[in-house]
């Protein structure tokens, strides 16, 4: 593959599936019929290490044991360690403790809804694998910066770590070279971590949308993914772990944003505060033509229920009420999209592309109140438009320093790349790779160094 970041995939080596393989979780009383042998294939055959367990089972421990996965602890999600003057702020969610939160949600609902929990669990670990230092701030400096070579997206970074830049299995090709296979999970579970099933500009609905899960340099794995699998459409897994994100931050952002002090659950009862929460989720969460009286009253019903927070003032009380609050929204998305999905489909086990994930319009419309409760009193507060603008300014001098200076600054793992690139494309790609790899601190150290000899 020409200008590609690092050695093309070897043609993937497969063989029929042995019992282990298909095996399923004896813990979940189902056989392994909803998953045949092309689900649980890898792009590079492997021997089983130890027997008795099932593909997914090595796919969920292969994740959970990355370095990709340790490094979200150093990843912001909304509020910033140390930024809270609350005395009472318990440590804020980075993107490793949201990533554990919507594998927990995601592996319950789908283990009820009758997908393999192992299977489902790596996917939810997997979904922001991806993502760079600062989150989304950071995503679109990187985008920026990779527009000429193919753009920045959190979610294809993920698939391209997942099956290239993450050291975990090499195999030789016949020039005789060692090329990274990444983590090589099962297909399953590398099309039930895609969120977005198509390349950049290729989106089914809307060609201009800025999402999208592959780069050109790793389609041929993209393709082996999606082997069989109908076009634009995400699998029944993916949809359960799409849905186990939107609940978990939409949820947790809320409880952080209380904890941390800057959202008063009284002003949800003042007009003019009202109208704005409502215009921020209208266009940005749910469809334009939505009307604002339905959003309202989605909150309404929200802050009706008992076990709503009215209040906090950071008590012992007050937290275990807080708690409560976060379960019961937990409990209350999932089990809509439970009894929804089985009202549609029936009680058999539902996996693959057997069935879409049903969720009713008042619980997406409620998530989506909530998401905007945590946009208006946490990510847009003055001091946080300041310090995203200096996020911002950082990925954008440390991607020029390391232009002027690469391979210079680059890890042993990405100077190795950036020697064996094929040209400047591949080459800024391979740049590309670094930042994302970076967390907050590592990415305002390396700037710090970078910038301090010019």
């Amino acid at each position: 593959m020409a200008g590609s970041a690092s050695p093309p995939h070897p043609e993937p080596r497969t063989r029929p599936p042995r019992h282990e393989d298909t095996a399923h979780d004896p813990t979940a009383g189902q056989g392994p019929a909803a998953y045949d042998g092309t689900a649980v294939e890898r792009w590079a055959v492997e021997p089983d290490k130890r027997p008795g367990r099932t593909a997914f089972q090595r796919d969920r421990a292969r994740v959970l044991h990355s370095s990709a996965l340790r490094r979200l602890a150093g990843k912001t999600q909304v509020v910033t360690p140390g930024t809270s003057s609350q005395v009472w702020d318990a440590s804020p969610r980075t993107r490793l403790t949201h990533s554990l939160e919507c594998a927990q949600v995601g592996r319950e609902l789908g283990a009820a809804l009758g997908c393999d929990p192992d299977l489902v669990e790596a996917a939810c670990l997997s979904h922001d694998l991806g993502h760079p230092p600062f989150g989304h701030n950071g995503e679109q400096a990187l985008n920026a910066f990779a527009e000429d070579c193919g753009g920045f997206e959190g979610n294809a970074q993920s698939l391209r770590l997942l099956t290239r830049i993450e050291p975990k299995h090499f195999v030789r090709v016949d020039s005789g070279e060692l090329v990274s296979v990444g983590l090589n999970l099962t297909r399953a579970v590398l099309d039930a971590a895609t969120k977005y099933p198509w390349p950049r500009g290729a989106h089914p609905a809307d060609p201009g949308s800025p999402k999208f899960g592959v780069y050109e340099d790793d389609r041929p794995v993209f393709d082996w993914v999606r082997k069989g699998a109908p076009d634009g459409r995400t699998t029944f897994e993916a949809q359960v772990m799409d849905w186990a994100d939107d609940v978990a931050y939409s949820v947790h952002d809320v409880e952080d944003g209380l904890h941390a002090g800057h959202i008063d659950p009284g002003c949800l009862h003042a007009e003019p505060e009202r109208q704005e929460i409502l215009r921020i989720a209208v266009g940005r969460y749910v469809p334009a033509d939505t009307e604002p009286a339905e959003l309202a009253e989605a909150l309404d019903r929200l802050l009706e229920q008992d076990w709503w927070p009215h209040g906090y003032d950071g008590s012992a009380v007050a937290q275990a009420r807080l708690k409560d609050a976060t379960s019961q929204l937990i409990g209350r998305f999932c089990l809509a999209a439970e009894g929804a999905t089985r009202a549609t489909y029936g009680t058999g086990r539902l996996t693959r592309y057997a069935a879409e994930l049903v969720v009713p319009r008042a619980a997406r419309l409620e998530c989506a109140v909530l998401k905007a409760v945590a946009v208006r009193y946490v990510m847009q507060r003055a001091e946080q438009e300041r310090l995203r603008a200096d996020q911002r300014i950082v990925v954008a001098e440390l991607a020029e320093a390391l232009t002027a200076r690469a391979p210079d600054g680059l890890d042993p793992q990405f100077r190795a790349l950036f020697d064996e690139a094929a040209d400047d494309r591949a080459r800024k790609r391979v740049i590309v790779d670094q930042i994302a790899s970076l967390t907050d601190a590592s990415a305002r150290s390396l700037h710090a160094r970078l910038r301090g000899r010019q």
